[in-house]
């Protein structure tokens, strides 16, 4: 059983930044390859970023490219989402969650051990 604990979302003007923080309460954290998705009310729970076992290798949702970096400490067992220039339309709730596919997936219906999200809000 994996538990994801997220943290670090807030209250930001628009071009600030946050860095966003998941903990997972398992020992082999460095054998899942560990995403970040969001939603913003009304709409789909969107792909923002993942990260494979080892940190070599990640992607990210074509609206944060260039603005989002994904990493993780494994030695922590955390996942990070650091982000910079943020948008209005960056407001949602994040959520991280373990690829249950190992298949390098951008859809969130191969994910599982969601955590109960943080709130990320960007005022213009």
């Amino acid at each position: 059983q994996v538990q994801l604990v997220e943290s670090g979302g807030g209250l930001v003007q628009a071009g600030g930044s946050l860095r966003l923080s998941c903990a997972a309460s398992v020992r082999t954290f460095s054998g899942y390859i560990m995403g970040w998705f969001r939603q913003a009310p009304g709409k789909e729970r969107e792909f923002v970023a993942r990260i494979s076992e080892r940190g070599i290798r990640t992607a990210y949702g074509d609206s944060v490219k260039g603005r989002f970096t994904i990493s993780r400490d494994n030695k922590k067992a955390t996942v990070y989402l650091q982000m910079n220039s943020l948008k209005p339309e960056d407001t949602a709730v994040y959520y991280c969650a373990v690829d249950r596919t190992y298949s390098s997936s951008s859809d969130p219906g191969d994910y599982g051990y969601w955590g109960q999200g943080t709130q990320v809000t960007v005022s213009s």
